[in-house]
């Protein structure tokens, strides 16, 4: 359930709530500074309590400090945080979104229903990152606790106040439809941590479907599921080979919203392993219980079409996924199998746990017929891009120049963690493979490159795409800015900022957002025209049996 949040002209002090967080930028809390009106009514209503407290904590404002005090009843609510914001010329989208979900935090820590959030004078602007952020930060996954493990009390309204250097000030006139499309980002972002938080025995490739054709119910979104018989029947062989060997056989999902008179078409793609084993080429036990989150990706992809369909932008949208276990049986795909593609080229499978490349080969070969402006996939891929860039930054890979240049600005505009990784056509020697036309997985160094590349094989002559290797962010090992342990969501506000960008562009073909894209001149044979979609009622789905247990 989302926030209630309202935004006011008013000091903090003077409001009614459970706790006060307010921000403080870099010297203003300098009790000689002059225009101090949040922190100086405290003062006073505090007999000086928190001047002095500043002054011992040596606090100054600067970024990630922190300092609490009690209020003994002098003010109606229980506790006043006071954080450091840095410098306001510094101020970034990343930064605000930060402060505003370590406030909604630190009330679900002190289980508090009401939040009093001040701001200081400048951040009027950033009303969207405040609203993000307190739905990112107030975001717990608590489904499966009961008892005294779950939590009693949730932070459900937050009154977010404006205040000027001279006093309070006027509140903007788009406020509220800042923090409407603020909420509605943060609500996608936190749908797609949902689903990557649960188990694999509750979300497996038939419930993953199922959860898909429940949102786009709900947002106005079309949807259209391929249970495992319409993929062996359209050919989408390396689907099925990673597939087969689970109980839970793989589907595959196109949601979409196509406005009309839309001059822009964007595909996102998303690795749907919703649990990976590592198949025949088992991995270690060792965290293996974290491959439930090998599925990030399409649960972006599902986040990402419902804010799709709350926000309904004038562009064209379609949300793909290809979901299988990646499971070890009789009938699992082995090393040294040979299959064929959606997209006609053979794959030797010399790794069965190098399995998300071969699946978002299907899918990419399947959604280039679409003829995308921008063609992106996401995918939990490979160790590599963890090992080369860490657990909070994402690798990402560009077709040209121009596209990279424009994702960039996506990725500014988000505040997201990513890095533009290069496509080293040296490494393709490493897919040559002695009996097919490709295998799928080369040496393990540039292990992220060459994962990409196999993936290029598969786009054909789309001109922007993006390939985004989100292993490291889309699961944290600790809260991390505004992500939380466990699932993240990492990716889809940078998705949303691009379709925002691209709706922009709509207006005029020389804007920055709108490179120039050809429609690809020629399909590949076998998907030219895609044929006609089965309902997506429950019809359409395998009879589900009981999920074996693991060892």
């Amino acid at each position: 359930m989302s926030l209630k949040i309202s935004v006011r002209s008013a000091l903090p002090s003077h409001q009614k709530g459970d706790i006060i967080v307010v921000g403080v930028v870099a010297g203003d809390a300098d009790s000689k500074k002059r225009d101090r009106p949040m922190l100086d009514d405290f003062d006073r209503t505090l007999g000086g309590a928190l001047d002095r407290l500043l002054k011992k904590e040596e606090f100054t404002g600067k970024k990630d400090q922190q300092v609490s005090i009690a209020l003994s009843g002098r003010i109606k609510a229980d506790r006043l945080v006071v954080i450091g914001l840095g410098d306001m010329e510094k101020l970034g989208v990343a930064d605000v979104r930060t402060f505003a979900a370590k406030a909604a935090r630190a009330a679900n820590g002190d289980k508090a229903r009401r939040l009093v959030l001040g701001l200081p004078a400048g951040l009027e602007s950033h009303l969207r990152a405040i609203a993000e952020g307190l739905e990112l930060g107030a975001y717990r996954f608590t489904k499966y606790m009961t008892g005294d493990r779950k939590p009693k009390v949730e932070l459900a309204q937050v009154d977010v106040c404006l205040v000027g250097t001279t006093g309070t000030k006027g509140i903007p006139n788009d406020a509220h439809a800042h923090v409407t499309l603020g909420q509605s980002t943060a609500l996608g972002v936190n749908l797609a941590r949902d689903l990557s938080n649960e188990p694999a025995n509750v979300i497996y490739p038939d419930t993953l479907a199922e959860a898909a054709i429940k949102i786009g119910k709900e947002a106005g979104i079309k949807v259209q599921i391929f249970n495992y018989d319409e993929i062996q029947k359209r050919g989408m062989k390396l689907l099925q080979a990673v597939g087969q060997g689970s109980e839970h056989k793989p589907c595959f999902g196109h949601m979409s919203w196509k406005p009309a008179g839309a001059k822009r078409r964007i595909v996102v793609v998303g690795k749907g392993i919703t649990f990976d084993s590592g198949g025949l080429s088992i991995k270690p036990s060792a965290g293996m219980g974290e491959m439930k989150h090998d599925m990030s990706g399409a649960a972006n992809v599902i986040g990402m079409m419902a804010t799709i369909g709350r926000l309904k932008p004038n562009v064209e949208v379609h949300g793909i996924f290809a979901a299988a276990e990646n499971m070890p049986d009789g009938s699992a795909c082995r090393p040294g199998d040979v299959w064929g593609s959606l997209d006609g080229k053979s794959v030797e499978i010399t790794n069965t746990d190098a399995e998300g490349r071969l699946i978002l080969a299907d899918a990419l070969a399947y959604a280039r017929v679409l003829e995308p402006d921008w063609l992106i996939d996401n995918a939990t891929l490979t160790g590599a891009a963890v090992v080369a860039l860490g657990n909070g930054c994402s690798g990402w890979y560009a077709s040209n120049d121009a596209a990279a240049e424009e994702f960039q600005l996506a990725v500014n505009g988000s505040g997201e963690q990513m890095w533009r990784m290069p496509l080293l056509d040296d490494l393709k020697d490493q897919l040559k493979s002695d009996s097919a036309d490709l295998k799928n997985s080369g040496d393990r160094w540039g292990g992220s490159i060459s994962a990409a590349l196999f993936l290029r094989e598969f786009v054909g002559n789309v001109a922007n795409w993006i390939h985004c290797d989100i292993a490291g962010p889309a699961m944290g090992d600790r809260v991390r800015g505004w992500d939380p342990k466990g699932g993240t969501g990492h990716g889809v506000l940078t998705f949303l900022h691009l379709i925002e960008r691209a709706e922009q562009a709509a207006a005029g073909a020389n804007h920055p957002g709108a490179p120039d894209s050809k429609r690809s001149e020629k399909a590949p044979k076998k998907t030219e025209k895609p044929k006609k979609t089965p309902k997506t009622d429950k019809s359409s789905f395998r009879k589900k049996k009981s999920p074996r247990k693991r060892k």
